[in-house]
C-alpha cells in the first residue's frame, strides 16, 4: 500500500517538472524576444518575464524536480526488482540527461535574469523539444517494460519534432513578412 501513494507522488511531481520545463522555456522564448524590441516596451516586457521566471523556476520546477528525485528511488528501495531490469537502467539514463537539460535550463535562466542575451528563439524553440523527446522515452519505457520499445516511441517523436521544425520554419517566415 505505501508503495502506490509513493508511486502516485512520484508522478505527480514528474508531471509538474515536466509542466515547469515545458513552460520556462516557453518564457525564455518570450524573454530572448522582448530583448531585440525597442524601448520602453523592451523594459516592461523583460521586467514581467523576469518574475514570472524566477516564479515558475524557484516555486514549481526545482522543487518538483527535487521531489521526483525524493520518490522515484524511494520507489526502487520498494520494489528493488526493477534495478534489474534493462528498461529501468535506460529510464535512469534519460533522467540523468533530463537533470542535465534542467541544469542547462538553470543557466539560461541566470543569465536572461542578468539581461545576458542568450540563444535566439529559434535555438530555444529547438532546445525546447529536447525535453519532449526525453518524456516520449521514458513513458514509452515505463509502459512497455521493454529496451526496444522506446525506440519506436522515440523515432516518433523525432518525426513530429521534425514536421514541428518545418511548421516553425514556416510561422516565422509568415511572422516577418
Amino acid at each position: 500500500m505505501p508503495q502506490l501513494y509513493v508511486k502516485a507522488l512520484h508522478i505527480i511531481f514528474v508531471v509538474t517538472w515536466f509542466a515547469g520545463l515545458f513552460y520556462i522555456v516557453r518564457l525564455f522564448i518570450y524573454h530572448r524576444e522582448a530583448m531585440d524590441k525597442q524601448e520602453p516596451e523592451k523594459t516592461i516586457l523583460s521586467d514581467q518575464l523576469k518574475i514570472m521566471s524566477k516564479r515558475l523556476w524557484y516555486i514549481i520546477t526545482w522543487p518538483s524536480m527535487v521531489l521526483t528525485l525524493i520518490f522515484g528511488p524511494w520507489l526502487i528501495l520498494l520494489t528493488p526488482g526493477f534495478l534489474s531490469q534493462g528498461w529501468m537502467h535506460l529510464k535512469l539514463g534519460f533522467i540523468a540527461l533530463l537533470v542535465v537539460y534542467h541544469l542547462a535550463c538553470h543557466r539560461i535562466f541566470k543569465k536572461l535574469q542578468n539581461d545576458i542575451p542568450v540563444m535566439n528563439s529559434f535555438k530555444l524553440r529547438m532546445f525546447n523539444e529536447a525535453s519532449t523527446i526525453i518524456l516520449f522515452a521514458v513513458v514509452f519505457l515505463v509502459v512497455l517494460k521493454n529496451s526496444l520499445g522506446w525506440i519506436y516511441g522515440t523515432l516518433g517523436i523525432l518525426a513530429i519534432s521534425i514536421l514541428l521544425m518545418i511548421a516553425i520554419k514556416l510561422y516565422k517566415r509568415l511572422r516577418s513578412k
